[in-house]
């Protein structure tokens, strides 16, 4: 059914209408949460097309009934951008999709992308009454965003959120990722001009070069973006804060703030022997060799290793991008290599699902000691330790624990690390009196995400040292508020 038909039907019965209203909780609550229609998987090992397919809009109707409305709306909590919630489920559920979509963008920025990649499982679903209180489902919150978001592009009629009038004051944001884009919106509505520079050649930052589009498709980033462009924001790439231009050229030029959201784009490695050797490297360069360097073609100046044996280390969702990505690839044997069990892997259980659907093969606990080399010097294979899990950490995960004289030899060809990252140090070393954590992470009042100079504010992962998309969001909300309030004070 389409929206123009099922519109048709309620003007023609409207006594539906009334029985949507008139279902009573119970009722609601035993509706079964939706489950969202997705490829295939010998389909989609073998294309870049978007895993997920979204809801259609009787799955959408039917989902938005299950909210309860509730009086205190504990989803909300659990919303690092404060989404009015039920609000806009209920707009969903009276069949106004447009108005669901402007209700997600009052408070979000990237409501399309959240609804794609955000662990709502883990933030507003893990508040929802039906897990709190009755031990159910909860209410596909995320699924619902993303269909509101997706209708509102697929018809032609996306709005721009209103602005103040232009005050005349310059901003600068360093890096074009979820937090610079959550800040340069809430700016921009205050009236602020607001000029986001990006080191890279395509605007987005980590949801262009860090997230196959399988999990999100770059034309939905774009779209983002270009509502952000309507709204006045102005988009620089291949400039580098820090280099190509300084803190005081900022200021010369007459910007009164800056925002710091460059991520944490620094890769770490287990500093193991043989990890220098070719075919060894970081899933950030992985993936941002492949997703922004055509680097799956052979002809590439910087080409991947498409039809061979490639491990994977670690258990995030990053790493499950880049073991999705190899597979895609052609890989003959894809593997993720962590060294704890399924059960403490951060990764969502649903791109672990997929993965594994997808033919991925688990080393869970299991972690690389060293690498082998042919007389190339290029990597051959990995000796895996075998562990077991002891007391549990100070993150509450179990600590993994080596069991001695247990080792593994495995043939491999191409080695990605997804064992976590840190800042790039480049803007923090360029500004005098920026203090920073042993770690490289931007010192920041947790409150107001301002830094220790008052017109510096930073979030994201600069300041977290790597995080969701939802939680970065959610700094450059609380960093456009506070500097908006630090600008009016300093006139």
């Amino acid at each position: 059914m389409t929206y123009q038909e099922y519109l048709a039907a309620e003007r023609s019965q409207p006594w539906r209408d009334e029985l949507r209203k008139s279902k009573k909780a119970k009722e609601r609550s035993d509706i079964p949460r939706v489950k969202m229609p997705e490829l295939a998987p010998e389909v989609r090992i073998t294309n870049n097309e978007e895993v997920n397919l979204g809801l259609t809009v009787e799955q959408a109707l039917t989902e938005s009934q299950r909210c309860l409305d509730c009086a205190n709306p504990t989803c909300i909590t659990g919303c690092p951008v404060n989404i009015n919630i039920p609000k806009f489920i209920k707009n969903i559920e009276r069949g106004e999709f447009l108005e669901a979509a402007k209700t997600l963008k009052e408070t979000s920025a990237l409501p399309a992308v959240c609804g794609r990649v955000c662990p709502q499982e883990k933030q507003c679903e893990a508040q929802c009454i039906y897990i709190q209180k009755m031990k159910k489902e909860p209410v596909a919150i995320g699924y619902l965003e993303r269909f509101a978001a997706d209708y509102e592009r697929e018809t032609g009629q996306v709005s721009v959120p209103e602005s103040a009038m232009p005050n005349g004051i310059k901003v600068a944001v360093a890096g074009s990722g979820p937090a610079g884009l959550s800040f340069a919106l809430d700016m921009a509505k205050l009236g602020y001009s607001v000029t986001v520079f990006e080191a890279l050649h395509e605007i987005g930052g980590v949801l262009k070069y860090g997230i196959p589009e399988f999990r999100l498709p770059n034309k939905i980033v774009d779209v983002e973006i270009e509502t952000l462009r309507k709204m006045g924001v102005e988009f620089i790439n291949d400039c580098i804060i820090g280099k190509t231009l300084t803190y005081e050229d900022l200021h010369e030029t007459g910007y009164k703030g800056l925002f710091v959201s460059s991520g944490a784009g620094l890769p770490r490695f287990m500093n193991i022997p043989g990890e220098n050797l070719n075919g060894v490297m970081s899933c950030n360069e992985y993936l941002t060799r492949v997703n922004l360097m055509d680097a799956a073609n052979p002809e590439s100046d910087t080409p991947v290793l498409t039809e061979e044996n490639v491990a994977v280390i670690g258990g995030g969702n990053t790493a499950m991008d880049a073991v999705r990505t190899a597979r895609r690839l052609g890989a003959k044997r894809a593997m993720i290599i962590y060294r704890r069990s399924e059960e403490e892997m951060p990764a969502r259980v649903e791109e672990v699902k997929h993965a594994k659907e997808e033919g991925i093969e688990f080393f869970t606990l299991h972690n690389p000691i060293e690498y082998y080399g042919d007389e190339k010097g290029r990597v051959k294979q990995m000796l895996l330790q075998k562990m077991t899990l002891g007391e549990p950490d100070a993150s509450g995960r179990r600590s993994p624990v080596e069991l001695p004289g247990e080792t593994e030899l495995i043939d491999v060809d191409e080695v990605i690390v997804s064992v976590g990252v840190s800042p790039n140090p480049l803007i923090p070393d360029s500004i005098p009196g920026l203090e920073v954590t042993r770690w490289g992470t931007i010192v920041v009042d947790q409150d107001k995400m301002q830094s220790t100079i008052p017109d510096i504010f930073a979030g994201g992962d600069i300041v977290r040292g790597g995080a969701t998309v939802i939680l970065a969001m959610g700094d450059g909300r609380k960093a456009a508020a506070a500097m908006h309030e630090y600008l009016l004070q300093n006139k």
